[in-house]
């Protein structure tokens, strides 16, 4: 009891339990040591990882060049788990996000929305419909929902101030001049806007891009970067890629891969992959070995799953929107 009270000894307690973590991080970094030639990664030897798989570390560009061909194999393996846990994640949203004015989901359906110029917003038709009705009722001048900008039913002026958005390297911008591109035919012109896009991480125009390299539209058709830009579009929460890549895989009969694609795809509440899963479930498709693709379990949670997903974008205002249009009330377009 006496010795636990000494200052001095608690002081050399705590000496020891320092230099005890001092040997252990030490032995550490030396079992860390270069793939190649040996040598530890202490003192001035800086290590840096593989890239690709993270598996093992390299003193110099020489070494990882010396010991690729017997790392490349197990590199490669384990490139595509990393990819693929990446891949399979679900997504929280779908690449549209949520509606700035009601921050409710978004759905999947674009004509249920659509994107201001001014801002690059895009909005839901419910908010959309509202602030006309309201802006009619008051007698007031049409602005943009969202930064109440002015509106002017002027085509070239909207196309400038979509122009303006994209020098300013606004993704959403940049995708739309793409599309807007793809459909005047100018295949080279959308092809580099969607690149800037893409590259800025807009999910459509990784979609775009897609099709390009499938079509080979203002580009040579590639069918491995055409695949890269669908599961690029995918993890970014694009639902219709998500879904293109589950039939690309069950064309392939990598059965479970694509039920995963569309199970994804499902839980963002996209309609066509519900189908493709029901018709799945309803055929009693089978891999090699006998099981179902699709078990009962798995079908009545992707039912459950959809509808929520379906339910969470719903709103009086949508609704009032909807039978607008069912009645014949044209909107228009900002």
């Amino acid at each position: 009891r006496q010795l636990c009270s000494s200052p001095l000894v608690s002081l050399s307690a705590l000496d020891v339990v320092t230099m005890s973590t001092d040997n252990v991080e030490a032995e550490a970094a030396a079992d860390i040591c270069c793939a190649s030639c040996g040598i530890a990664g202490v003192d001035d030897v800086k290590l840096k990882k593989c890239d690709a798989c993270d598996l093992v570390h390299y003193c110099s560009n020489n070494c990882e060049q010396d010991h690729l061909p017997h790392h490349k194999a197990r590199c490669k393996e384990r490139a595509a788990e990393l990819r693929d846990e990446i891949l399979f994640r679900q997504p929280e949203s779908t690449h549209l996000g949520d509606c700035p004015i009601c921050f409710l989901p978004l759905r999947t359906d674009h004509a249920k929305s659509m994107m201001i110029v001014c801002c690059s917003k895009i909005i839901c038709d419910g908010c959309v419909y509202a602030d006309k009705r309201h802006r009619h009722r008051e007698n007031l001048q049409q602005t943009c929902p969202f930064c109440r900008h002015p509106i002017r039913k002027i085509d070239e002026e909207a196309n400038k101030k979509l122009m303006k958005r994209a020098a300013a390297n606004d993704p959403v911008a940049l995708g739309s001049m793409g599309t807007r591109r793809f459909e005047e035919g100018d295949y080279v012109g959308a092809f580099e806007y969607c690149t800037k896009a893409a590259e800025l991480g807009d999910a459509i125009a990784h979609w775009s891009l897609s099709i390009a390299y499938a079509k080979g539209e203002g580009v040579e058709a590639d069918q491995t970067k055409k695949i890269y830009h669908l599961e690029e579009a995918a993890i970014a929460g694009h639902p219709q890629s998500r879904h293109n890549l589950g039939y690309y895989e069950m064309r392939s009969e990598r059965y479970d891969r694509g039920v995963k694609h569309w199970i994804i795809a499902v839980n963002l509440g996209y309609d066509e992959a519900m189908q493709m899963l029901k018709e799945c479930y309803k055929a009693g498709v089978v891999h090699g070995h006998g099981q179902e693709v699709v078990s009962k379990e798995e079908f009545a949670a992707a039912l459950r799953a959809h509808q929520a997903a379906v339910d969470a974008t719903k709103s009086p205002q949508r609704e009032a929107a909807a039978k607008a249009v069912a009645t014949g009330c044209r909107r228009r377009i900002y």
